[in-house]
C-alpha cells in the first residue's frame, strides 16, 4: 500500500491577469503539468495591457524551448526580429555610443580576460572601441545576424547570443492560443472584490462584475501594478527605489517601419531627464521616452518623444506611470505575484519579461502542496529579493557611472550615493577591472558589466597579472582577436537577410 504524501497536491491554479504575464505563465504551467491542475485565467477586454517593453534577453529562449515553442513560428506570428545587444547613446556623454552586446568578448589568454589587455592597449592608445573585440557588438554595428554554432566552438560564431524583439500584444495573443489549446480555461470578466478565509487569511475566491465567483488553491496575480491581489486582498507592502531610480513616467508609441537597414538591437538614447528606447519590429518601430516627472513636464517628455522619431508616429503616445520598487513578499499564504504585481524596473535593460520567467520557474521549483509550506514561501521571497536587487544595481550602475552633469537629472545621479551592494562592485571594478559572481541566481553576467562599467566611463586599471606577459605577445594577442572578429562578423548574412530566409512574418493585414 503507498503511502499518502503529507502534503497533498492542490487542484486549481486560478491566474487573475492576462497580457504577457498571464499567458506565459498560463502557457508554461499547462506545458510542463500536463493537465494535473485545472488552470483558470481571468482577464477583462475593459483593461488595456501596459507592455512597455518589447525586448527580450538571451534567456527568453529557455522559456520558449520549455514551452514547446518553435522558435521561427513564434518569430513569425509576432512580427519579431533578433537582438545582440543595446546601443547606449548619450550615456556617458553628448555624442558617445557603445553597445551592451550579448555574448562573450574576444577570447582568454591563459586566466586572463580580453578586456584587461584591451585596457592597457587602450591607456597607451593603440586599442580601437571596446566595440570591435566582440562579435554581438560589432555583428549589430554592421546589422548582420546568424545564429551561434556550438559545432565549432574554436570560432567566435560559437558565442553568439541573442534576444527578440517582438510585438508583445502579438506575443500575448500567440500564448494565449497555445494554453487554450493545452486546456486552459478563460475567463473574461472584471474582479470587483477578492475574499479571504477568516479561518486562515488565504485568498478563498474573487468576485466578479456580474456577480460570478471564481475560487483557486493557488492564486497568481498578474493584474499589473494594480496588484490587485498581492496588494489589494493581502496587503502586502511595497519597497520604493525612487532615491536611486529617478524615472517614474513612460510614454509609448509605435512609428513606421522605416526604409533603412533592420538593426539587431534595441538603440537607448538618453535625454536630459530620463532615456528613450528604439525597437525594431518587422511591421512598425516601436518607441518610448521613460522620464522623471520631477525634472520635466509630461508636455515636454512628449515633446521631446516626438522629436527623436527616426519615422513617422502611428498614434499618440501612451502614458504610463509606475512606482520603481518591488512588493516586500512576491509570495503571500497562497497568492504569488509575477510581473507588475510583483515589481517594476524600468525597462533599459529589458528585464521585464525576464522577471517574469524567472518567478515561473522559481514557482515551479517550489510548487506548493495543500499546506503551503512556510519554508517553500520563505525560499521564494528570499530569491525573488535578491534577483530584483541584483537587476536593480545593475540598472543603477547605468545612472551612477557617467560623465553627464548637463542637467539636474544627470547631476543628481552622479553625486548620489548608491546601495552598498552597488559601491563595493565599483570600487573593486575601479581597482583592476576584476568581476565576481555574488551567486548562481545572478542575472548579468561579468562581460554584461564589463561592457557598461567602461562603456559609460568608468576607470578602472587593469589586472597587474596582464604585466606577466611580454607587451609584444599580449598586443598580438588583442591586434588578432580585432582581426578575427571582423572576419567573421563581414561573413554574417545581414539581419534583414536572414529573417527573410527564415522567418518572415506575413504582412499584417493577412
Amino acid at each position: 500500500m503507498t503511502a499518502s504524501h503529507p502534503n497533498p497536491p492542490i487542484k486549481t491554479i486560478t491566474i487573475v491577469g492576462g497580457g504577457t504575464a498571464g499567458w506565459m505563465t498560463a502557457a508554461l504551467l499547462s506545458r510542463l503539468f500536463l493537465g494535473a491542475y485545472q488552470i483558470r485565467l481571468i482577464e477583462s477586454e475593459e483593461i488595456g495591457t501596459i507592455g512597455v517593453g518589447e525586448a527580450t534577453i538571451p534567456a527568453i529562449r529557455t522559456y520558449n524551448g520549455l514551452a514547446g515553442i518553435d522558435e521561427f513560428e513564434m518569430v513569425r506570428a509576432t512580427q519579431a526580429t533578433f537582438k545582440l545587444g543595446i546601443e547606449f547613446r548619450n550615456w556617458r556623454a553628448p555624442g558617445h555610443s557603445y553597445i551592451h552586446g550579448f555574448g562573450k568578448i574576444g577570447q582568454d589568454l591563459y586566466w586572463l580576460h580580453c578586456h584587461q589587455f584591451w585596457l592597457k592597449e587602450q591607456a597607451a592608445g593603440r586599442a580601437k572601441h571596446l566595440d570591435h573585440y566582440a562579435l554581438n557588438t560589432l555583428a549589430a554595428r554592421m546589422n548582420r545576424f546568424a545564429m551561434p554554432d556550438p559545432s565549432n566552438p574554436y570560432s567566435p560564431v560559437a558565442d553568439l547570443d541573442y534576444a527578440y524583439h517582438f510585438d508583445a500584444s502579438l506575443f500575448a495573443r500567440f500564448l494565449r492560443s497555445r494554453a487554450e489549446q493545452a486546456g486552459v480555461l478563460r475567463i473574461e470578466g472584471r474582479i470587483v472584490a477578492a475574499n479571504r478565509r477568516g479561518q486562515d487569511g488565504f485568498l478563498d475566491h474573487v468576485v466578479l462584475a456580474d456577480g460570478r465567483t471564481v475560487d483557486g488553491d493557488l492564486f497568481i496575480d498578474c493584474s499589473g501594478m494594480r496588484g490587485l491581489l498581492i496588494g489589494g486582498a493581502m496587503g502586502v507592502g511595497y519597497e520604493d527605489w525612487d532615491r536611486w531610480l529617478l524615472c517614474d513616467r513612460a510614454l509609448a508609441v509605435p512609428s513606421a517601419r522605416g526604409t533603412g537597414p533592420l538593426t539587431p538591437y534595441t538603440r537607448s538614447t538618453a535625454h536630459d531627464a530620463g532615456w528613450q528606447w528604439r525597437i525594431p519590429l518587422q511591421h512598425r518601430t516601436g518607441n518610448g521616452h521613460v522620464y522623471a516627472s520631477r525634472f520635466v513636464s509630461d508636455e515636454a517628455a512628449a515633446q521631446t518623444l516626438l522629436a527623436h522619431l527616426d519615422t513617422p508616429a502611428l498614434a499618440d503616445p501612451r502614458p504610463v506611470r509606475f512606482r520603481p520598487g518591488k512588493r516586500l513578499r512576491a509570495w503571500e499564504k497562497n497568492v504569488v505575484a509575477l510581473g507588475l504585481a510583483g515589481g517594476f524596473l524600468e525597462p533599459l535593460e529589458s528585464t521585464s519579461i525576464h522577471l517574469i520567467q524567472t518567478g515561473i520557474l522559481r514557482l515551479v521549483a517550489l510548487f506548493p502542496g495543500q499546506g503551503f509550506n512556510a519554508a517553500d514561501i520563505d525560499e521564494y521571497n528570499r530569491q525573488t529579493d535578491f534577483e530584483y536587487r541584483d537587476v536593480r544595481d545593475f540598472i543603477i550602475a547605468h545612472y551612477k557611472v557617467t560623465d553627464r552633469e548637463d542637467s539636474e537629472f544627470w547631476r543628481y545621479l552622479k553625486h548620489m550615493d548608491v546601495p552598498d551592494s552597488l559601491a563595493e562592485r565599483l570600487d573593486l571594478f575601479r581597482a583592476s577591472a576584476r568581476f565576481f559572481m555574488h551567486g548562481k541566481a545572478e542575472l548579468f553576467r561579468e562581460e554584461s558589466w564589463v561592457q557598461v562599467l567602461l562603456g559609460q566611463g568608468l576607470q578602472a586599471a587593469y589586472d597587474p597579472m596582464v604585466d606577466m606577459i611580454p607587451d609584444d605577445q599580449a598586443r598580438a594577442f588583442l591586434q588578432d582577436v580585432e582581426e578575427v572578429i571582423a572576419d567573421v562578423a563581414q561573413g554574417l548574412p545581414t539581419h534583414e537577410a536572414f529573417i527573410a530566409r527564415h522567418c518572415l512574418a506575413p504582412p499584417p493585414s493577412a
